[in-house]
C-alpha cells in the first residue's frame, strides 16, 4: 500500500481541489483520498506536502510509437499510402514501446496518449488509447481501438493526386466515405441475413467499420478547415455515426454547429507554423471559443509534429488566449478522457480509478514548474 501527501491535489473530480490531502492507492488503483483521511501504518510514505498532484496528463491525438522518432522512414508507420479506404489496419500492430517520444511524455507527467494513424487515407485505421510506460504493447492498452481515423481536406488530396488517383477532390473525399459506409451497410445486411448453412466471406474492412455505423465508435475526423469539418458532420448525420473532430483549426468559425451536434473538438497543434493553406488561422484561442459555446475540448500535440512533453504549455497557452484555466487543465485531463471512453479508469483523481498521477513543484502551467514524481497504475516511474 502507498499513501502519497500532497500540499494540493486538483482531483479534476468530484472532490475538486483538496488541500494538504492524502492519496492511498494500492493494488495500483486509488483506495482513498482527502483532507481527512488516516495514513494507514503499514503504508509506503510519499510526501509531496509543498507540490502540486494532478491526475496523470492524457493527450488525446498523437502518433507516438507508430511514428517513432530520430530514425525516419524505418519509424514512420502512421501513414499506409497504398490505398485510401483502409480501416482494418490497427495502431497497436505498429507500436513500438520503446520509441524515445513515450519516455519523454511520461517524464513529463503524461500517462496516457491517443496513438493513431496519420491523415494521408480517407479511412485510415483503428486507434488506440496506451499508457505511456510498459515494454510490451499489449500491456500498456488502456482500450483499443477507441475509434477509427477518417481524414478530410489537404492531406488525402495531396496524397492521391500524386499518385494520378482518387481522390483527389473533396468532393471525392466525401463520395468515397459515403460509398464505403453504404458497402458496409449492405454488408451488415447480407451478414444478418444469412442462413445458418450458407457460407458468408467475412471482410476485414467491413468488419472493423460495423461498429462506427452502430454507433459504438467514433469515426476520429481530421479536418482543419471549417467546410470540411461541416462535411463531416454533413455524413455523419447521414450515417448516425459517432464524430470527433481532430484539429478542429477553423472550429471556432463554427463552434455553434459543433455543440449542436455534441461532437468534441480534439483540438491543435495550435504552436505550429502556418505550414499549409488549411491552417492559415491556427490560434490558441480556437479552444476557448469552442469550450464557451458548451464543446467538450481538448488540447493535442499531434506528436511528433510538436512533441508531446510539452503539453502543459499548450494548455498554458489556450488559457492565456481566453480559455479558463480549470478548463484549461481539463482539457488535457478529464476532457480528453471522456472523449476517448475512458473516464472509468484515468483523468481524474477518484476512488477506485487507476492510480496516475503527476507531481508538479509548483502550478502546472508555469514554464518553470518541475514534474517532480510520476505514477502509473500505482508505480512511481
Amino acid at each position: 500500500m502507498i499513501a502519497v501527501k500532497a500540499g494540493e491535489i486538483r482531483t479534476m473530480g468530484k472532490k475538486g481541489v483538496i488541500k494538504d490531502g492524502l492519496i492511498i492507492i494500492e493494488d495500483g488503483t486509488i483506495k482513498d483520498l482527502g483532507q481527512d483521511i488516516s495514513l494507514p501504518e503499514d503504508a509506503e510514505v510519499y510526501d509531496y506536502s509543498d507540490k502540486v498532484i494532478t491526475p496523470g496528463l492524457i493527450d488525446a491525438h498523437t502518433h507516438l510509437g507508430i511514428g517513432e522518432e530520430g530514425i525516419g522512414w524505418e519509424g514512420a508507420d502512421y501513414n499506409e499510402m497504398t490505398d485510401p479506404i483502409t480501416p482494418e489496419l490497427r495502431a497497436i500492430d505498429a507500436i513500438n514501446p520503446d520509441d524515445q517520444g513515450l519516455e519523454d511524455a511520461r517524464e513529463h507527467g503524461v500517462t496516457t496518449v491517443m496513438a493513431g494513424p496519420g491523415s494521408a487515407n480517407v479511412i485510415g485505421g483503428e486507434c488506440m488509447a496506451l499508457k505511456t510506460s510498459g515494454s510490451i504493447v499489449d500491456e500498456m492498452v488502456v482500450k483499443s481501438p477507441v475509434g477509427i481515423k477518417a481524414a478530410f481536406g489537404e492531406n488525402p488530396k495531396r496524397v492521391y493526386k500524386e499518385k494520378n488517383q482518387s481522390p483527389s477532390t473533396r468532393m471525392a473525399i466525401a463520395a468515397l466515405l459515403r460509398k464505403t459506409f453504404q458497402e458496409t451497410e449492405n454488408y451488415l445486411a447480407k451478414k444478418i441475413n444469412q442462413k445458418e448453412d450458407e457460407p458468408f466471406d467475412k471482410d476485414l474492412k467491413y468488419e472493423t467499420l460495423i461498429p462506427v455505423l452502430k454507433g459504438e465508435l467514433p469515426l476520429k475526423t481530421h479536418a482543419h478547415r471549417a467546410d470540411d469539418i461541416m462535411t463531416a458532420l454533413r455524413i455523419a448525420e447521414e450515417f448516425s455515426l459517432e464524430l470527433t473532430i481532430e484539429h478542429c483549426t477553423e472550429g471556432h468559425k463554427i463552434a455553434e454547429k459543433l455543440a449542436e451536434a455534441e461532437v468534441p473538438a480534439v483540438v491543435g497543434p495550435s504552436l505550429t507554423t502556418r505550414s499549409k493553406v488549411e491552417v492559415r488561422e491556427r490560434d490558441f484561442k480556437t479552444a476557448a471559443v469552442l469550450a464557451e459555446a458548451g464543446v467538450t475540448v481538448a488540447i493535442m500535440s499531434d506528436h511528433p509534429v510538436i512533441p508531446v512533453h510539452n503539453l502543459t504549455l499548450y494548455a498554458a497557452l489556450a488559457a492565456k488566449a481566453g480559455l479558463e484555466k480549470e478548463e484549461a487543465l481539463r482539457a488535457i485531463t478529464i476532457n480528453p478522457a471522456k472523449i476517448l471512453g475512458i473516464a472509468d479508469r484515468v483523468g481524474s483523481l477518484e476512488k477506485g480509478k487507476d492510480a496516475d498521477l503527476a507531481v508538479f513543484s509548483a502550478d502546472p502551467f508555469q514554464v518553470s514548474t518541475e514534474v517532480e514524481a510520476v505514477f502509473i497504475t500505482g508505480e512511481e516511474i
